[in-house]
């Protein structure tokens, strides 16, 4: 194909990114920018301009459904024979291909699942040995390695990270080695030993290097912004002192942090090759623009280094309707309205394919799912069981099925059947465990929606509303609207995207509370959600569990500043605790306009600023202006200067709370403005 056929239709920056010359290239690429048409033709211009051959190109990302896209837009585009895998499946083909010569003798077996062994670490650390404590513990050794940490030096990581772990991390350690010297005993590999033996071979054998690095010239990674710092150590293995590598990601859509990714090789990507060409993609042709404005909103309200290379989307189609925003009296309620809404969708004449709702946690989808079965229309759960077909819940209908006659108040006596099976007073740290209690106090729940109906209901009648609840909630297997977490909704979009429970406590979720690197990736986890959307967003919310509840919930933070002023939603809700937008610090109004949003007060209101430390704040920025030549407001704007001078930041943890300060200012100017407060206060 020709370059002028490979170049039309792309914008200015998609053009860019396509023709950048052979090297380092950084393409931040916002939701809906055209990434993957855009680095698909950049593979295709590269190898018809000469640059590389097709089969010396190896192009990874991380899902086996985005590495086929991208293969059959390479074919469609005359070229075949790129390399486009998996990281894990790229690893494991050359793994097989070098291990004659690495290793010798049998090739190891992969372990396609690893519970058993886990489980047998387990034992002998005297862990818990449970489902959900296996595949907590699974999940933390998959983190480990992904992070290129060893038994002996996981206690010491977490403990400097704070991080949640699944039980005392001496255990958690002694589950990992044990499970190692297993694992290695039977001569097996995980999928991680995959990427830290091809790390391997490529470091410690010549001539493994040399053939590989002669095979493949061009690299090109997706989704960069989620690389592992097991996978970055593949990457710098397979590259050696090339720098013919592409990459692609957005630090706004960094949401799996927990598994061991990191916005930061994309961030500092410009620092280790200070040559690269970076181009942004900010150009958004999937959502309307009233869709792209409330993401827009909720980003820019971002704080910390990753926010501080957000880019803001620039809507390119035709307006659609403003998103809605909905606050109900239970959950019950909330579902039920929007499964009525989704039926008028449907009946006008939206496929249900093309309708989603959003959730946070899986626990979510069962008012959902008995929601839309009563009005009848067809759907389909992605990235997770059907809530009555989960293990927990299935062993849940068992107990309370054989329970005998408690004499108890229902809910007391279903708390008390499910206490032997995992329902504690307290969430549990490991997020499989807290995934099933999450489960089964949504059981608990549907006991006191019984108790408001029926005050005499007993386990026996509990025990056949549940049964009752799972026939309903099984209609045939049919394409309909999908019900998924906002997890298992990334990388897909629809035309209709409701986005419901959004309460404080469940997103952000309450482990995340005073962690503020936890409450800005729950930020990002809801602007994934809004991006999802084409064309309609709905918001809602509900102030109660179930109905006749203490209606004591508030709706999520982050929705403060996307509900329009005039809307009946924006009014203070909650019983006076809270209005729509953030208020200020000094008189308690809602605070209005972005400057006000900055200094956290009205910009009328009486200031405390440092009056010295502004004057010599303005002083330097106008210094640091003329040197570089700029208008001063570049440097900072006048309100963020006089929040600085409010706020007097001490330390860098508190300077990036500073809205107006984000990565690249703080790497450039934090010193200095640190060392001007400093100098203030002594």
């Amino acid at each position: 194909m020709s370059a002028p056929t490979l170049e039309s239709g792309l914008d200015d920056e998609q053009l860019a990114a396509v023709t950048a010359p052979r090297g380092p290239v950084c393409v931040l690429a916002g939701a809906g920018t055209g990434k993957t048409r855009t680095i698909t033709r950049r593979i295709a211009h590269l190898a018809g301009t000469g640059h590389v051959a097709p089969g010396q190109v190896l192009a990874v990302t991380f899902t086996a459904r985005a590495a086929g896209e991208m293969r059959t837009r390479l074919r469609g585009l005359g070229i075949p024979g790129v390399q486009a895998r998996t990281f894990h499946a790229a690893a494991l083909r050359q793994l097989r291909y070098f291990w004659p010569r690495v290793v010798g003798g049998p090739q190891w077996q992969l372990l396609e699942g690893k519970l058993r062994i886990v489980g047998q670490a387990a034992v002998r650390a005297k862990a818990g040995t449970d489902a959900a404590s296996l595949r907590d513990l699974a999940g933390e050794i998959e983190w480990a390695k992904a992070s290129l940490l060893t038994p002996d030096g996981y206690p010491a990581a977490v403990a400097k990270l704070r991080r949640d772990t699944p039980g005392p991390a001496e255990q958690v350690a002694a589950v990992y080695a044990g499970y190692e010297a297993l694992k290695n005993r039977a001569e097996m590999l995980d999928f991680d030993d995959l990427l830290l033996h091809t790390a391997a071979a490529l470091e410690e054998h010549t001539g493994v290097a040399e053939e590989f690095r002669d095979r493949y010239r061009c690299f090109v990674v997706d989704e960069y912004q989620d690389v592992t710092a097991l996978q970055q150590r593949v990457l710098d293995a397979w590259l050696g002192e090339r720098d013919d590598l592409t990459v692609v990601g957005d630090a706004n859509q960094t949401i799996y942090t927990f598994a061991g990714a990191s916005p930061r090789h994309l961030l500092e990507f410009p620092r280790r090759f200070p040559e690269a060409v970076v181009v942004r993609l900010q150009r958004d042709y999937r959502s309307t623009p009233q869709v792209v404005s409330a993401a827009n909103t909720l980003i820019g309200a971002a704080h910390g280094r990753v926010a501080g290379s957000r880019l803001k989307l620039i809507g390119q189609l035709p307006p659609g309707p403003e998103p809605d925003f909905t606050e109900h009296d239970d959950e019950p309620a909330e579902a039920a309205a929007a499964a009525k809404k989704i039926a008028r969708m449907i009946a006008d004449g939206t496929q249900a394919s093309e309708i989603a709702v959003l959730f946070r946690i899986n626990a979510q989808s069962e008012v959902y799912e008995q929601a839309l079965t009563e009005v009848g229309v067809p759907y389909q759960v992605r990235g997770g069981e059907r809530f009555f077909q989960r293990p927990e819940v299935r062993r849940a209908m068992i107990a309370i099925r054989s329970a005998g006659p408690v004499d108890a108040p229902l809910v007391d006596a279903v708390r008390a059947v499910l206490a032997p099976i995992g329902l504690t007073a307290e969430p549990p740290s490991g997020a499989q465990q807290r995934a099933q209690w999450e489960s089964l106090l949504a059981i608990v729940e549907l006991a006191e929606e019984l108790v408001a109906v029926e005050a005499a209901a007993d386990l026996r009648r509990f025990a056949a509303e549940l049964e009752a609840r799972a026939d309903a909630s099984h209609p045939p297997t049919v394409q309909g609207v999908t019900l998924a977490s906002l997890h298992a909704a990334k990388g897909l979009e629809w035309d209709v995207v409701f986005l419901v429970g959004l309460v404080d406590g469940t997103l952000p979720i309450q482990h995340a509370d005073g962690d503020d690197e936890a409450i800005e990736e729950e930020r990002r986890l809801l602007y994934v959600g809004l991006t999802r959307a084409r064309r309609r967003l709905s918001l809602s919310w509900a102030l109660s569990r179930q109905p006749g509840g203490p209606r004591r919930r508030r709706r999520s933070r982050f929705l403060y500043g996307l509900i329009p002023d005039e809307h009946p939603a924006s009014r203070i809700a909650n019983g006076g605790r809270g209005a729509s937008k953030p208020r200020c610090r000094v008189c308690g109004s809602p605070l209005l306009g972005a400057d006000a949003m900055k200094l956290r007060r009205c910009t009328d209101c009486p200031s405390d600023v440092d009056v010295e430390l502004l004057d010599r704040l303005r002083g330097w920025r106008a210094d640091e202006a003329r040197q570089q030549q700029v208008p001063a407001y570049v440097i900072f704007t006048d309100a963020t200067l006089t929040t600085i001078a409010e706020h007097r930041p001490a330390d860098v943890a508190s300077l990036v709370r500073i809205p107006g300060i984000g990565a690249r200012k703080l790497d450039r100017y934090g010193e200095a403005v640190l060392g001007l407060v400093a100098e203030s206060g002594s």
